[in-house]
């Protein structure tokens, strides 16, 4: 029998790695992820309809905590499911009924700044849409440009600025989700912006309105660029919510949008801007937002 050598066979071997290793790895498209994600989610409610999705920013968390019959899962339980790393979020979603309604509720979000792509931070949103949800209130802790405004007050968002070029959903459309090309113009939505209303009016909130403008963060604003963002139209800034109302108006979620103004903004007060003001501020207006969100809730 002819004999192999030690030699040829190391040959052998390494060919045979070497053409492994250049074989690409079949990665699960979105939509696949999506669904494995959806699934881990409905086998831990017992495949529950949910009608409405909840989003609260930093210091807003506590109203998850209201949720009844509450399944509560962490994020770094879910399939592909982005994990805060941001202290002041919970980092859970809490799927339950809060004002008779079944809701889905995010303890927290991830955030550009914290090293994510912009297509990671939708990922939840999407999730969302496809267990059911068809309307979502996303809420913010942002800085008030409004002068004629103080902190702790409410702003309902009736439109955005974006000037950073990255978007959550550049490169290939997933048809499936929504059209490559869709209207911005109504995704904060008229009907839920007059449920809102009323509920402010019904509870004696002065609910403010005006638009919300995304920074990436994590440094807060220069007070050049709140002069700049005074002059686009903007009342609030913030490093949140806009991806999300981008991937919400691509796969047909209407949206209603809360700020909570935790701090004024670079240069107008003199004095600088602490992330433990923005925390201490929700925590004052927290029982107001409460009784607001539940009452949309109920009137939605």
């Amino acid at each position: 029998m002819r004999k192999i050598s030690v030699l040829t066979v190391l040959v052998i071997a390494i060919v045979m790695l070497a053409s492994c290793a250049t074989k690409p790895v079949s990665q699960p498209s979105l939509i696949e992820r999506l669904d494995e994600a959806a699934s881990y989610i409905s086998s831990r409610t017992g495949g529950k309809d949910v009608e409405v999705g909840l989003i609260l920013g930093s210091g807003l968390g506590g109203l998850g905590d209201e949720v009844e019959d509450a399944v509560i899962i962490r994020y770094e339980d879910i399939p592909y499911f982005p994990v805060s790393t941001v202290e002041s979020h919970a980092g859970q979603l809490v799927i339950g009924t809060l004002e008779g309604k079944s809701v889905i509720c995010m303890q927290g979000r991830v955030h550009y700044y914290e090293g994510y792509e912009m297509a990671q931070l939708v990922f939840p949103l999407q999730v969302m849409r496809r267990l059911g949800v068809r309307t979502v209130i996303i809420t913010n802790s942002a800085g008030c440009v409004n002068a004629d405004w103080e902190e702790g007050s409410l702003m309902m968002i009736t439109d955005h600025i974006k000037l950073t070029t990255d978007n959550p959903l550049r490169g290939p459309n997933t048809d499936e989700l929504g059209e490559r090309f869709f209207d911005m113009s109504t995704v904060y939505d008229k009907d839920l912006q007059d449920v809102a209303r009323e509920a402010a009016s019904s509870l004696g909130i002065d609910l403010k309105e005006g638009i919300y403008m995304f920074f990436a963060g994590p440094n807060f604003e220069t007070p050049a660029e709140i002069r700049a963002a005074r002059l686009l139209g903007a009342d609030a800034v913030g490093m949140s919510t806009v991806p999300e109302v981008i991937a919400a108006a691509h796969c047909g979620i209407k949206v209603l949008g809360i700020s909570c103004m935790t701090n004024m903004a670079a240069g107008i007060l003199d004095k600088p801007i602490d992330h433990l003001e923005v925390i201490e501020v929700t925590n004052w207006v927290r029982e107001e937002f409460r009784a607001l969100v539940r009452t949309i809730l109920r009137n939605i």
